[in-house]
């Protein structure tokens, strides 16, 4: 049996019509670039995420450059994020020529881990980058409540966690500002490159606004230096047909989840942990496996895909070497890049491939032969 990691053809089959119907709109119209289509998806994503505030930007990545912007990070500022990520959360705050400070995740999680926040805190620190790693929210209210205690600004990179909850709120309306990406592999994602940040502040909202295009919003009078990160119209009108769908989406991501977590349980792989007052989207199915590079082998040679996030601390790459930090700084961080292997997790599998994935898996690292009923 053959179990992608991911396959996008299935879903779009599903909307095909639907999807279509939204481009043609936008072709016909010929208004390419922001205009009513981006507000109009804008306005679903306020909806969808409680807050006041949805700015469609062109990418996952500008969305954390835009938003870095926003709060006028400068040169020689300091910025938090955890060291186990996706490249953009730090690669962001070096781009302005702010300095990324790594902190060790919560082995449980993947999150940042809260307790070792303050210890980072300096007199040049400005802000707070935590992530919401695979689906399932970080301690938003912990982080908030450190950052009120030493005057600082929480910027939530809520990439991979759109739907996600914590005690009952939303990814992104907690922090202040959140961050989402729409990459085409995302639970909600366009066809290429697209972005969003979302607020309550009115201020924030009207600077993201003008800073998404080279700091003028199009009057061509310009208050502040900018970008070009304007949401394209077609993009937001894929994502509009697309959001209809997701929490049902989501649910057959969790319903995917929960037969690996019975299927897996009693061996020694670790399968995610999720916080009790946390309700995750499962971005990514990922778990803790001995000998990770054998047992990835073996599942491609099976029909399995999977993939690895992340393979190398941020502290360890190349390009913060100038940072200084040093193998063993971040043990938690170094220990599950040697561990972890996401699964195939996408609502269109069926139950017989994630049943065959899950126990061809377990088989492999337990080193006993495949069962099938």
């Amino acid at each position: 049996m053959r179990v992608p990691l991911l396959d996008l053809t299935q879903q779009y089959r599903t909307i095909k019509d639907q999807i279509r119907q939204a481009i043609d709109e936008v072709c016909d119209e010929q208004s390419l670039i922001l205009g009513k289509h981006v507000e109009r998806f804008e306005q679903s994503l306020t909806a969808y995420c409680q807050t006041r505030h949805a700015i469609g930007v062109s990418s996952g990545t500008d969305a954390l450059l835009c938003a870095l912007m926003a709060i006028d990070i400068r040169p020689g500022d300091e910025v938090i994020c955890p060291a186990f990520t996706f490249f953009a959360t730090a690669g962001s705050i070096a781009r302005l020529g702010a300095k990324p400070v790594f902190v060790d995740i919560d082995p449980r999680t993947f999150n940042i881990d809260v307790d070792r926040i303050e210890q980072a805190i300096t007199p040049r620190t400005r802000a707070i980058i935590p992530v919401d790693l695979f689906g399932q929210m970080c301690r938003i209210e912990q982080i908030n409540q450190i950052a009120c205690r030493h005057g600082l600004l929480v910027i939530e990179d809520a990439a991979q966690a759109i739907g996600a909850t914590r005690h009952g709120r939303p990814a992104c309306s907690q922090a202040f500002a959140g961050c989402l990406s729409f990459y085409p592999t995302k639970n909600l994602g366009a066809f290429g490159d697209a972005g969003a940040i979302c607020c309550n502040d009115d201020r924030l909202a009207e600077k993201i606004r003008k800073l998404r295009v080279h700091g003028s919003g199009h009057t061509y009078y310009h208050d502040m230096i900018g970008g070009m990160f304007r949401l394209a119209a077609i993009q937001a009108a894929v994502l509009s047909v697309k959001l209809r769908y997701l929490d049902q989406w989501h649910q057959a991501r969790r319903r995917n989840a929960a037969i690996y977590d019975r299927i897996l349980a009693d061996t020694p792989i670790l399968t995610p942990y999720i916080e009790p007052d946390n309700h995750s989207i499962y971005n990514q199915y990922v778990v803790r496996v001995p000998d990770r590079d054998r047992v990835k082998q073996i599942l491609a040679e099976r029909g399995v895909g999977s993939a690895v996030y992340y393979p190398l601390g941020l502290h360890l790459q190349k390009c913060f070497e100038y940072l200084g930090y040093k193998k063993g700084d971040f043990p938690e961080t170094e220990k599950a890049s040697r561990e972890v292997l996401a699964l195939p997790i996408y609502p269109e599998l069926t139950e017989e491939q994630i049943t065959y994935a899950a126990r061809t898996l377990r088989s492999i690292v337990l080193e006993e032969p495949f069962v099938s009923d």
